[in-house]
């Protein structure tokens, strides 16, 4: 939803916009392409990959680090406020389509999901060295298994005959607990749950967030495509009700305390088009706030 995108950031030509979320460079190049000469860009990534493909433009600063630590950079390039923020919380299709980098249960890899490949903590040491309620804790609230307890049970007694390296390995492992389901759909959840506690995603989202009316001015916009439940309903809390909790919280008066208005009530999704040309745009939702005088 790239056209969308743009559209809700109303980028000004002459404006200060931050891309959190780099990956392909996708975004950035768009965003470039619609600044003035005085216009600036921002972009932050902690994978080492992405820096192989920058622009080469002298608007563009690219921060090497996670958007939880969103403000601090900000201040540190005197680039605050700013007049937009995008962020596309999806994992990158190069993460998902480099076997190596273990993301996609449709190779066979060593286990790792770090979005960071600087981290010390891989997937594989993860689901070797958790505690079956650990894993149980996981699964049902990263991935939303109905039977979270059964797949942590598994995952447990097969790492018990030999240490889980593979991709294989662990899908042998849990395939018992599959039931009914359609694998693509039992997998895809195990591997997101994993990947989400590895990387802390909902923590530096959460961060994120919380700091984003600090740095925004006003009339300016934030711009969020998630693609999950767990994701969509934090951005749609904060966006709607001005905390993550979703509460309304007003003041001695009365008036609303939250930083942003909505721009439209309802997620944007994309078109049946784009959802056929690439399937991953089906879970993808759209929120957009500006943010309050």
């Amino acid at each position: 939803m790239l056209a969308e995108c743009l559209e809700a950031l109303q980028i000004q030509p002459n404006g200060t916009y931050v891309d959190v979320t780099f990956g392909g460079g996708g975004h950035s190049r768009a965003i470039l392409e619609r600044l003035g000469d005085h216009g600036r860009l921002l972009a932050f990534d902690q994978d080492p990959d992405v820096q192989a493909h920058l622009p080469q433009d002298g608007r563009f600063t690219f921060v090497d680090a996670n958007f939880r630590h969103l403000k601090r950079f900000l201040r540190l390039h005197g680039a605050l406020p700013v007049d937009g923020i995008l962020a596309d919380l999806g994992v990158s299709s190069h993460q998902f389509d480099e076997a190596e980098r273990g993301f996609s249960f449709r190779f066979d890899a060593e286990l790792d999901m770090r979005m960071d490949t600087r981290a010390e903590r891989s997937a594989r040491e993860l689901l070797n060295e958790a505690s079956e309620e650990e894993l149980r804790r996981i699964f049902r609230l990263y991935g939303e298994l109905t039977n979270a307890g059964r797949v942590a049970k598994l995952v447990v007694l097969a790492r018990s005959k030999g240490e889980l390296r593979t991709i294989e390995q662990l899908k042998a492992a849990i395939a018992p607990a599959m039931g009914n389901d359609k694998p693509a759909k039992f997998y895809a959840k195990v591997f997101q749950a994993l990947r989400i506690e590895l990387n802390e995603e909902m923590e530096a989202l959460q961060e994120f967030l919380l700091q984003c009316a600090e740095v925004i001015k006003p009339g300016g916009r934030l711009v969020v495509m998630s693609y999950h439940s767990l994701e969509d309903r934090l951005v749609k809390h904060l966006v709607k009700q001005g905390n993550l909790e979703g509460k309304v919280e007003k003041d001695f008066y009365g008036n609303d305390l939250r930083p942003f208005d909505p721009v439209i009530g309802r997620a944007i999704v994309a078109s049946e088009a784009e959802q056929l040309e690439n399937p991953r745009a089906r879970s993808a939702k759209l929120r957009i706030g500006e943010r309050r005088a």
